[in-house]
């Protein structure tokens, strides 16, 4: 069991590092590498790797391909507005059903904090911070939604958007309504107004479509 463990482990530090490297472009979008290359580049061996990269690939991040190693997946613009459009429905439905559900102030604490990480952030100008609060809050909005199949495809579609944010963050407006919205957002669902949770929330994943789609084309990027 406890051999298991730290396969496991070990195989989450991969799919953690691996992910990061290609966030950061170290690992840029279109390039091939081997599982060799990989685990050295890591200080690992093979088999956890291997593990990672199947996890990723499951996750749309990297292709693998058979004896030639794997390739870092591109995302286009119109990639990012199909996402954006799953993830606005998606996201706004959990709004609705977590206002729907009358959650208590101790429910909400974890959402409430987020939303004070994003304010303090902002006061900084910490746009970094500002931005692990936000995908905290709404990975915390998904899964006060009740849903898990709903929290297994966001997540999986916020590890892709998260490839066009690292590259637009630095030119994007300090997101003072960003945050706004997410006030606002939380008290509609602190008082179970369901219409008005999912109005806000789809009003504010539409606004962020438009601003990061047009941020890449700004940047003249096809493919990310």
């Amino acid at each position: 069991m406890a051999i298991a463990a730290k396969t496991k482990s070990s195989s989450q530090k991969a799919v953690d590092e691996l992910r990061e490297l290609i966030f950061s472009g170290e690992l840029p979008a279109g390039s091939d590498h081997l599982e060799t290359e990989l685990a050295e580049m890591l200080g690992m061996s093979r088999t956890p790797v291997r593990d990672a990269t199947l996890i990723l690939a499951s996750q749309g991040l990297l292709e693998v391909r058979p004896r030639k190693g794997v390739r870092i997946l591109s995302l286009s613009a119109k990639d990012m507005h199909e996402i954006y459009e799953v993830l606005t429905e998606l996201e706004s439905l959990s709004a609705a059903r977590a206002a729907e559900k009358n959650y208590s102030p101790e429910d909400l604490a974890a959402l409430a904090k987020t939303v004070t990480d994003m304010d303090a952030a902002l006061a900084r100008e910490d746009r970094t911070s500002w931005a692990k609060a936000d995908e905290a809050f709404h990975k915390e909005l998904v899964r006060l939604g009740g849903n898990t199949r709903t929290a297994a495809i966001v997540e999986n579609f916020n590890d892709q958007v998260r490839r066009a944010r690292a590259l637009t963050l630095k030119i994007r407006p300090m997101p003072h309504q960003s945050s706004k919205d997410h006030g606002a957002l939380f008290d509609a669902i602190s008082r179970g107004d369901a219409k008005a949770a999912h109005q806000i929330h789809w009003d504010h994943r539409d606004t962020a479509r438009k601003l990061i789609t047009g941020l890449l084309e700004q940047l003249g990027l096809r493919h990310f």
